[in-house]
């Protein structure tokens, strides 16, 4: 690394800081603090100082970047000491959270990041004498907090009062709360709550204007609009199904709340029955007009991590909270199409393609006798692809290296007939790289009885749950 931050000190201030802004801070801190005055200079810039990510989405859930004593030990005893004046935001992992909290003074900190917690590390964290006694308690305006429930973990009761338990502690310990958001750390979970009769006195917060949670029912979100935070001006829900609530006391008008979205995992058929008189009760927001709820998908940044039956019209945009995309259109998708999805849907993670119409301008791929070569398209957090109700076009569309380049570890569902085809039962060199990634093989239809098909996906674990 000395030969590297020697060449880097050799370049003017304006190449090095676009090559520092394209890594993450923390490689940037570790390797060139400490190097020389110029290099100090650069990198306690704000860009670098102001929000310090220590964590990393990975395979379901958010590991921690600085898991290595030694590096912990550097940064809590040389780095976070001289920045941490200039520090305003930071995403901390529940394992090392406490170390880098206590390791230096944060007197401009207003936002935290606190990932994978469990009821343990949060009393652990929210009881620390010298944090408690600190300025945390005051100074935290913007919250968001992931919980990591243990799945091995049959006791929902025990699940439900843990969760309980940690909102209690996060409404004590930061007494100016402004913003909070509040998920599982996987995206395919929600939160079950638990709301004491009577109501809880902990559970409450008079300064909450902004929530984000994802959620199990919509009982949960009516207790949330029960007056318990009544200066709440906008409220994200995700929910898992949408059923008819218990009784439910405290249920009049929400006249601070301006901004009101509401999403659900699965269908519902008590739409006419409860979403038009919870929306009576908001009498001042300002996405609804004549007191009708309306469809603005594209009016505020989505925060749900999932979005569904997207069609060739679909005009784009960015949703970086996305995980979960479905497709379906009666009109073919082009390639051009699915390097829109990508783009839009930068960290997508689960795909399903419906389309029985084969695609008109297909793409060419390299061969011998034609030189054109087809963008590939690269989608870099793949890990679940449904290909059961499409074209062999598309199945050539993801299958061929020429097209798409995805990660190792991908799940893949598809028909046994479709993939004998498209790969020419197995023999397709086009094909075959891309299958040497796919790890988990479910196959629809008559099974194949052939070594060759193992051959093929040689790294996948095959299966016929979907036999039909």
């Amino acid at each position: 690394m000395e030969y590297s931050c020697i060449g880097l000190n050799e370049l003017p201030n304006e190449i090095l800081m676009i090559i520092l802004k394209k890594l993450n801070n923390i490689d940037v801190h570790y390797s060139l603090q400490g190097f020389n005055q110029r290099l100090n200079q650069i990198i306690q810039d704000r860009i670098f100082t102001s929000r310090l990510t220590f964590v990393k989405w990975f395979s379901h859930n958010f590991i921690d970047l600085i898991s290595c004593d030694t590096i912990l030990n550097r940064f809590c005893s040389q780095i976070l000491p001289e920045i941490g004046h200039k520090i305003q935001w930071l995403d901390l992992e529940s394992s090392s959270m406490k170390y880098i909290l206590c390791a230096a003074h944060y007197p401009n900190l207003f936002g935290l990041g606190l990932y994978n917690i469990s009821e343990e590390s949060a009393r652990y964290l929210f009881t620390d004498e010298i944090l408690s006694s600190g300025i945390f308690k005051n100074q935290i305006t913007t919250l968001f907090t992931t919980i990591h429930n243990n799945n091995n973990n049959d006791d929902y009761d025990e699940m439900l009062l843990s969760t309980r338990n940690i909102f209690d502690y996060i409404f004590i310990f930061f007494t100016n709360l402004i913003d909070l958001t509040f998920y599982e750390s996987s995206y395919k979970n929600r939160l079950p709550l638990y709301f004491a009769d009577p109501p809880s006195h902990t559970f409450r917060s008079s300064t909450l204007l902004k929530l984000n949670v994802r959620i199990q029912s919509f009982d949960d979100c009516l207790y949330l609009l029960d007056g318990r935070f009544n200066q709440l001006h906008t409220l994200y829900v995700d929910l898992t199904s949408i059923h008819r609530p218990n009784h439910i006391q405290n249920q009049g008008n929400l006249p601070n709340l301006k901004c009101f979205s509401l999403s659900c995992k699965k269908e519902t058929y008590h739409y006419a029955e409860l979403i038009p008189s919870l929306l009576y009760r908001m009498p001042n927001l300002e996405e609804l007009e004549e007191k009708r709820g309306r469809c603005h998908i594209y009016s505020y940044p989505s925060f749900m991590p999932y979005y569904g039956d997207i069609t060739n019209n679909f005009p784009g945009g960015l949703f970086n909270y996305v995980r979960v995309v479905s497709l379906c259109d009666e009109y073919p998708f082009e390639h051009e199409f699915f390097l829109r999805i990508v783009q839009s849907f930068p960290f997508m993670e689960e795909l399903t393609v419906i389309n029985r119409k084969g695609q008109n301008d297909k793409q060419s791929y390299k061969s011998n006798n034609d030189s054109r070569i087809s963008s590939v398209i690269k989608y870099s957090f793949l890990n679940e692809l449904d290909l059961l109700n499409v074209h062999d076009d598309y199945i050539e569309e993801f299958l061929f290296d020429t097209k798409t380049y995805f990660q190792n570890n991908v799940l893949l569902r598809i028909k046994c007939e479709s993939l004998q085809r498209v790969t020419h039962n197995f023999t397709r060199d086009i094909t075959r790289m891309n299958c040497t990634k796919i790890n988990e093989l479910e196959l629809s239809g008559e099974p194949i009885c052939s070594d060759s098909l193992q051959e093929y996906f040689s790294y996948a674990r095959i299966s016929y749950p979907l036999i039909i």
